[in-house]
């Protein structure tokens, strides 16, 4: 967006800090990691805690999207198996192999089932552990103003959609997101979905967390 002439200014809304058990389970199953035939990662966040450990393991490895399986390559120092053509969970389980397997799904303490789920419908036989979790941020007062003149606010994640919708309602009282001008546009349906449930108008979804994706979404978004 800066190449375009784009005047892009950073707020964080949520923050990632260890699991709440201080990694405990992590660090029990991944000493046992060669008993699974696949490591299942969602995110960069769970690929930068399990990776080093898949470095040292034959384990099969699968991300949901390509920026999260190149974290993953980089620390496991191997390509990863599969990565879906369509980076969700659903196009995950598209192509997931139809065989039984022990699978390890190391996620973020917001996680839904979909994934888990899917994958023991599929015949599989799945750990998840919680490899890290999410925590709302409060932006600053000075950040909340910067959201609020934006032309364009993009949203990366459902946790960042709610982190900013409850620090604008403590803000502004009833008159909640009144003093948003910003057109929103949303990596993913799936926070699409959960911007749309907190009352969060939503001009265009990016189909993938891919850059050009973004940037079409965003010139979709402006009249």
């Amino acid at each position: 967006m800066r190449e375009l002439g784009a005047d892009v200014t950073q707020v964080p809304l949520i923050a990632i800090d260890d699991a709440g058990d201080g990694g405990a389970a992590l660090a029990e199953v991944l000493a046992r990691l060669d008993d699974f035939d696949w490591l299942v990662v969602t995110s960069a966040n769970g690929a930068q805690r399990v990776g080093a450990a898949a470095r040292r393991s034959p384990v099969s490895l699968a991300a949901v999207g390509s920026a999260t399986a190149t974290t993953l390559a980089d620390l496991a120092g191997r390509p990863v198996d599969l990565v879906p053509a369509v980076q969700r969970t659903a196009g995950l389980l598209d192509e997931f192999p139809r065989r039984r397997s022990a699978v390890l799904v190391a996620h973020g303490n917001l996680a839904g089932t979909d994934l888990v789920d899917g994958l023991r419908s599929l015949g599989c036989e799945v750990t998840a552990v919680e490899a890290y979790a999410t925590v709302l941020r409060r932006p600053s007062a000075n950040e909340l103003e910067t959201l609020r003149r934006a032309d364009v606010v993009v949203l990366a994640s459902g946790s960042a959609a709610t982190a900013w919708v409850e620090a604008e309602r403590d803000a502004s009282g009833s008159r909640g997101f009144s003093a948003v001008r910003a057109a929103v546009v949303t990596i993913g349906p799936q926070t699409a979905d959960v911007a749309r449930r907190l009352g969060v108008a939503v001009a265009a979804v990016s189909a993938t967390p891919d850059p050009g994706d973004v940037v079409a979404a965003i010139a979709e978004s402006v009249p």
